[in-house]
């Protein structure tokens, strides 16, 4: 750390070379500055650059150097883990720099490095196109690209990460690169998984996919219900085209109107099917699913941006999340998963889901650091709560999820899924294989490990 009148000296001048807004630790707003959605994160950093444009992360990034402070980067702020956050460093804020900028003829979109999937759904809406994004609007689009991409649109148009053409990159240097598949070609390779652990993305450029139409069913049974729900939607899924998509899984009556009065609060299991394409289609596919007696229904035509927000995490709640990616759905696991339901934290915002992968994803590139793709379905106990009294509870129902299902796991994960479980989990997420060739790009674009804020990838 510098000395207290360098460090003075350098806030001082960082305040007026950046466009953006600054707050240290005794400025009014820094508390707002630093909150993120998850509510078990209460971290302090030394200085936050709310910056608005790569020019104004590249000063902040040598503003770091010269004071050698580790540096967080926050896109959405949507990490489970709290990676948007450090305690004693510098946060990167990209949030004010969310411009996306759609390309209809090329079927591409520019995305600035903090834009948020509804940034991104919204402006590619009026034109009928769409690429996968993250299952909640509120999803930062860089965190989620760099880390791989899971939604619901993958089986049909691969995981965003498969969607992506270019990055420009703000390394720990400050200097800025733009990586593509034929400049920088090393680099490109690492982003295909390696997060932010080679510079900020200050700009991504994506593929976009026609997307005339999206419906959905979502239909919600008693709990007992469960194992014929999980069975039928499996066996849909497996016999359905790649439009098809969504996740089996239990949750708690949400006090919505779609649900009658005596089921909010208890334990309900739910499915939602999801359909790149027509409401017709969707019907038919969904004929097995209504045919068992369920207590409401959402059968309709939707536009993608609004499915996105349908599942919005709400701020201000505590996250623990983790996953599993998983050999198959057999009639064992199946029982083990809703069994693991009957324990689940009731009534909270938890939700136990089960979700396919196939279609695109497995058949997309394989040489990326995405050990994961060929992985048919994905268990994802996803712990949202309130009351600081249930984080053990929740926290141990999440791993226990986990330890169940171990038999049917591949060993690999996505971690964007997960929060900090260890340098292992980050190998499993990356792939053995991968490590040293990550390991030495790491060295290359940041050898002193300073974006170290995430599922870090040490230098080699």
């Amino acid at each position: 750390m510098a000395p207290l009148s360098k460090a003075g000296a350098a806030l001082t001048a960082l305040r007026e070379d950046l466009s953006g807004e600054v707050f240290a630790p005794e400025d009014p707003g820094y508390d707002e500055a630093r909150t993120v959605f998850n509510a078990m994160i209460d971290r302090r950093p030394a200085v936050i650059a709310q910056c608005e444009s790569t020019a104004d992360v590249i000063t902040a990034v040598r503003f770091a150097r010269e004071l050698d402070l580790n540096i967080a980067v926050r896109g959405g702020g949507h990490s489970v883990a709290g990676m948007s956050l450090n305690d004693g460093g510098l946060v990167v804020d990209l949030r004010r720099m969310h411009e996306v900028t759609v390309h209809p003829a090329a079927g591409s979109a520019h995305i600035e490095g903090g834009a948020t999937m509804s940034h991104l759904d919204r402006a590619c809406e009026p034109y009928g196109l769409a690429t996968t994004g993250g299952r909640a609007s509120t999803t930062g689009v860089g965190g989620y690209v760099l880390g791989g991409g899971s939604g619901w649109l993958d089986r049909k148009f691969g995981l965003a990460v498969d969607n992506l053409l270019g990055v420009d990159l703000v390394t720990a240097e400050g200097e800025l690169v733009h990586a593509t598949a034929e400049e920088h070609p090393e680099l490109f390779w690492g982003l295909h998984g390696g997060g932010g652990n080679f510079g900020i993305a200050t700009s991504l450029t994506l593929r976009l996919h026609e997307l005339p139409a999206m419906s959905i069913a979502f239909l919600l049974y008693l709990p007992e219900r469960g194992p014929e729900v999980v069975r039928t939607y499996r066996d849909l899924i497996e016999a359905a085209p790649p439009e098809a998509s969504g996740g089996a899984l239990y949750l708690t009556g949400p006090p919505e109107e779609f649900v009658p009065q005596h089921l909010v609060g208890r334990l309900l299991a739910g499915v939602l099917l999801t359909y790149a394409g027509p409401e017709e289609e969707m019907r038919r596919l969904a004929e097995p699913l209504l045919a068992i007696p369920h207590e409401s229904e959402i059968v309709t035509a939707i536009p993608y941006a609004d499915l996105q927000c349908m599942i919005d995490d709400p701020p201000g709640m505590r996250n623990y999340w983790s996953a599993e990616y998983l050999t198959g759905c057999p009639d064992a696991f199946v029982d083990v998963f809703c069994y693991r339901a009957e324990a689940m934290p009731v009534p909270t915002g938890t939700q136990h889901l089960v979700f396919p992968q196939g279609g695109a994803i497995a058949s997309g590139p394989t040489d990326y650091p995405v050990p994961y793709r060929d992985a048919p379905w994905v268990v994802h106990p996803f712990g949202i709560w309130e009351d600081v009294a249930d984080d053990e509870r929740c926290r141990q129902w999440v791993k226990d999820v986990r330890a169940d299902v171990r038999p049917w796991s591949t060993g690999a994960v996505y971690l964007n899924f997960t929060g900090d479980e260890g340098a292992e989990r980050v190998v499993s997420g990356l792939g053995g294989e991968n490590m040293q060739r990550l390991g030495a790009l790491k060295r290359h674009y940041d050898p002193d490990n300073i974006f170290r804020f995430n599922h870090n990838i040490r230098p080699a």
